[in-house]
């Protein structure tokens, strides 16, 4: 192996330590404690090392933003494809999606801890933009096959994840109701009125 590769390799693995510590981190103390100096200390480096490889914190919660969506989106699409009906699509994804923020509830309070990402950044992140598009999707497909196909899928997306981050943002609050079954009576009737509403 040249030197060139073993530099490359060797930052690799530096910021994959440094990820790996940040998240341990996060799970032991939560998101508000995370600083630079006790990633460092983690891992049993100076706080320039940590630097030369994200530029600050923010860049490190980034890195989790991202991998977060691309979770969500992955149960997204599992989700979708377990049906074939648009509609039992949006059920689906629904219940994906609040099962996902409450097995992955360190990913979901980074990802959303200031609320529904702007549509700018959503833009500039790919893995949020994958997301998107994919709820997009299946909803312009409900729409297309309702009595209502001149309804604005763009709209109906913001409703319909409206509805998934703040009934999940309820619970949240509330470690007991998740685990209480009308929990998820309330999920399925926000739901399927949103379904109902845009079939007209």
């Amino acid at each position: 192996m040249g030197i060139l590769e073993r530099r490359l390799r060797q930052k690799v693995e530096v910021k994959t330590s440094i990820l790996q510590a940040a998240w341990q981190l996060v799970l032991e103390e939560g998101w508000q404690s995370l600083s630079i100096r006790k990633i460092a200390d983690a891992i049993e480096y100076s706080a320039p090392v940590i630097y030369s490889h994200f530029e600050n914190k923010d860049a490190i919660l980034l890195e989790f933003t991202k991998e977060g969506f691309r979770l969500l989106t992955e149960e997204v699409i599992q989700q979708r494809d377990s049906k074939q009906e648009a509609s039992q699509q949006l059920e689906a994804i629904a219940q994906g999606y609040w099962n996902f923020a409450f097995e992955h509830k360190e990913y979901y309070q980074l990802m959303f801890g200031l609320g529904i990402p702007q549509c700018e950044q959503v833009k500039q992140v790919a893995e949020m933009n994958r997301f998107s598009e994919t709820l997009i999707a299946v909803i312009q497909e409900a729409i297309n096959t309702s009595k209502q196909p001149d309804l604005s899928a763009f709209l109906k997306f913001h409703t319909y994840w409206s509805i998934l981050h703040g009934l999940v943002s309820i619970h949240m609050i509330d470690r007991q109701a998740v685990s209480n079954p009308w929990s998820q009576l309330v999920l399925q009737d926000a739901i399927s009125g949103f379904i109902k509403a845009m079939n007209g």
